[in-house]
């Protein structure tokens, strides 16, 4: 995927489509176009090994997730509850909208 352009946005429910939570679903909390990466809530967990400072007097090992890349996941249709690739239309009162491929509705609302 190209750097500056992600097909999914932040809110948005999708399931991972590769890597160690393939099959899982979580809903977008950030998206990264300069990255072409998206973080998913509660997913893509990594362990993060951290020392004791002055703000955090405990260090420790905190759990954290992990960005993915866009290309690994896959938008989730809320009215034919499936994965589906994403396409762009234009209304007529000249308002751009996304649609699922699959079975035609509007993503957006």
């Amino acid at each position: 995927m190209s750097a500056g352009k992600v097909h999914v946005k932040k809110g948005d429910m999708v399931m991972i489509m590769a890597g160690k939570d393939k099959g899982k679903t979580g809903r977008i909390t950030k998206t990264m176009p300069d990255k072409g990466a998206v973080l998913v809530e509660g997913l893509n967990i990594v362990k993060k090994h951290s020392r004791p400072n002055k703000q955090k007097t405990g260090g420790g090992i905190l759990e954290k997730e992990s960005p993915l890349d866009a290309s690994n996941v896959m938008i989730l249709c809320k009215s034919c509850n499936k994965t589906a690739r994403v396409g762009h239309q234009v209304l007529e009162d000249g308002k751009k909208v996304r649609f699922c491929k699959k079975c035609k509705e509007t993503l957006e609302g």
